[in-house]
Formats: structure tokens, sequence, C-alpha cells
């Protein structure tokens, strides 16, 4: 395990010793159970399997250091060791709070304690992945940009969602989002609703020029997607929690707009060659299809949870949420009326 393990400092691998090496179920084994031991090693081969759960080793590292300031990182290399490798790790830096991490498979290079570009670097790339990875989200920003043939009526309509979904994604990751078990499902199942939504749109063809709100609805949904799926990354931002926040959602945004110059030139080709009335009704179709199956596995699994009870924290949470979602909505029917105005006077 020793060779599989190294540690770097200042770009250079530390020299690593094995302090000690402990199999806790042997160790428990007591002195009157050493000769059923030994007995058992000629029983059991180099090809005996054991159950998952029932091998166990620990294995104690010890890596000199240079100075306690220097930077740290970790690269283990032990996803090979099994079907599924944990590694709990635990760093305590000079002057600071113990920081812990759990990886999983194989984590690559995994910075203990990053500057702000590394951990900015690192979250810009998570959440390119994450928008390109995430097929309801994808199938969303289909949905809601099918019927358009160009890029500036979009621009309402992305931005608004950008917004929305920012202030979820950041909200929820300060903490400040319902960390309830049954909330997670919920969002899920709102996420296929709002596909099947704008599916439903789509097909029955109603009126675009008051998408950017529902986009700005939804996207307040799917911010807490986002949010979500970003939980497991924040162990690698360092101190740099916010720097990390602004950092994935702008990784977000740059998957979502290469998502857009792929799909609306794509969409324009298509139509050269389909009514777009028909292509739109098509592809809506198959969309919400997709959703609607998604709405029915998601709720079996919500179904599944117990709903809060109605205690005073609770509806102090849902007030504070309430009330965040009604200035929330004052400010979109501003911004409405600011435009409906503008164009008027446009006319």
């Amino acid at each position: 395990m020793a060779r599989r393990r190294d540690r770097a400092l200042r770009g250079r691998r530390a020299p690593r010793q094995a302090e000690s090496r402990r199999c806790p179920r042997l160790a428990r084994v007591g002195p009157l159970l050493r000769r059923v031991r030994k007995r058992a090693r000629a029983f059991l081969g180099n090809d005996t399997e054991l159950y998952w759960n029932q091998g166990l080793l620990d294995v104690l590292l010890e890596y000199p250091i240079r100075a306690e300031r220097s930077a740290f990182s970790i690269r283990p290399r032990l996803e090979r060791l099994g079907i599924k490798v944990n590694i709990v790790l635990r760093f305590l830096p000079p002057g600071g709070e113990a920081r812990a991490f759990d990886l999983h498979g194989d984590p690559g290079l995994v910075r203990l304690d990053p500057r702000w570009h590394q951990a900015a670097l690192r979250f810009v790339y998570s959440g390119f992945l994450h928008i390109l990875q995430g097929t309801d989200h994808l199938l969303f920003v289909l949905c809601l940009v099918v019927p358009f043939r160009s890029f500036l009526p979009l621009a309402a309509i992305v931005t608004a969602f950008t917004v929305a979904h920012s202030i979820t994604l950041i909200m929820t990751a300060l903490g400040y989002g319902p960390d309830a078990l049954w909330f997670p499902p919920l969002i899920e199942l709102l996420i296929a609703a709002s596909i099947f939504y704008m599916a439903a749109e789509n097909v029955l063809g109603s009126s675009l020029q008051r998408r950017w709100i529902i986009a700005f609805a939804f996207g307040l949904v799917h911010g807490f997607g986002f949010a979500y799926g970003l939980q497991q990354l924040l162990q690698f931002a360092g101190s740099h929690l916010l720097t990390s926040l602004l950092a994935f959602n702008v990784g977000v945004e740059l998957g979502q707009l290469l998502v857009l110059i792929v799909l609306v030139p794509v969409l324009s080709l298509l139509f050269r060659y389909l009514p777009e009335r028909v292509g739109t009704i098509i592809i809506s179709l198959v969309v919400g299809h997709t959703a609607w199956h998604w709405l029915l596995e998601r709720w079996e699994r919500l179904s599944k949870f117990p709903w809060p009870s109605l205690d005073a924290a609770t509806l102090a949470r849902a007030i504070r949420w309430l009330i965040a979602l009604l200035v929330l909505a004052g400010l979109a029917w501003v911004a409405s009326e600011a435009i409906r105005r503008s164009r008027a006077r446009r006319q």
C-alpha cells in the first residue's frame, strides 16, 4: 500500500515510511485464538476470497516535512485495491481547524490547502462537467431554446435562468437551504416537472414573450439541484468557499453557453429540412415523454420519505423562504413591466 501512495511537497515527493500496520479483526483475537489462526492459515490459500467488509487493513504512513507552511497535496492511487475504495483523510493545517476529506475511487491530485486560484480552477472545471453530465438540465435547456432560431431573443431568457439558479445555488451552499432528507428528492421531482411543463408549452404553442419569467422560476429549482451536486465538492475548497462557489457557477455558465452554441445552429440546420412547428412538436414530445417517466420514478422515490412535522422551526424556515420568493417575484414583475414599457416606446 505504501508504494501506491505519494505526497507532494513544493513540487517534490516526500519520502514515505510505513510506520505501522494492523488488521483490526486479527488484532482483537486473543492469545487463546492464536493457535486457531495458525491452523486457519494452513486452510486459506492465496486464492481465498473474503467478503468485502470482512477483510480490513489499516496502514499508518508518516511523512517528514520541511516546513509547516508548505503546500501539501496528496495523490492516493489506491483505487485498484478493491471494487469500491473509500479514503477518509483529515488534514490539520497550522493554526487552523481540521479538514475532513471523503475520497472515492481515484480523486486525482488533492490539494489539502489550495490557494484561491487553484480552488477556482478546480471548481470551474467541476461546474463545466456538471452541466454537461446532467441530462435533466440539458433537456430543460433544449426545451427552453427549441422555439428560437437566434441568440438575441434568448438573451433575456438565459440571463433570467442564470440569475435564478445562481441565487439558490449560492444560498444553499452557504447553508441557508433546507437540509431535510426529503428535500433533494423533492427538487429532483420539480426538475422533472419543469422539463415536462416546458415540453407541454412548446407543444401547445404558448406565447414566448414571458418565457423569461418561467425560466427564472424554474431556474430557482435547478439552482437547488446544482447546489446538491456541489456539496460533495466543497471539501476541496479549502478556505476559499465563496471563491469556489462563484467559480463553480462560472463553470456551469460556460457549459451552458457551450450547449447553446451547439444547440441553436443545429436546430436551425434541422429546421431547414423539417417544418419548424412540426420539428418543435416532435422534439418536445420526446423530451416530455422522458420527463413524464422521470416524474413517476421520482414521485415514487419521494413518497418513501416521511413528511416533516409542522413545528415552529419548520414554519419559520418556510416563512423565510416564502418572503424571499415574494421579493424575487416582485423584482421579476418590475423587470417585466420595464421591458414591456420599453417595447411600447419603441413601437
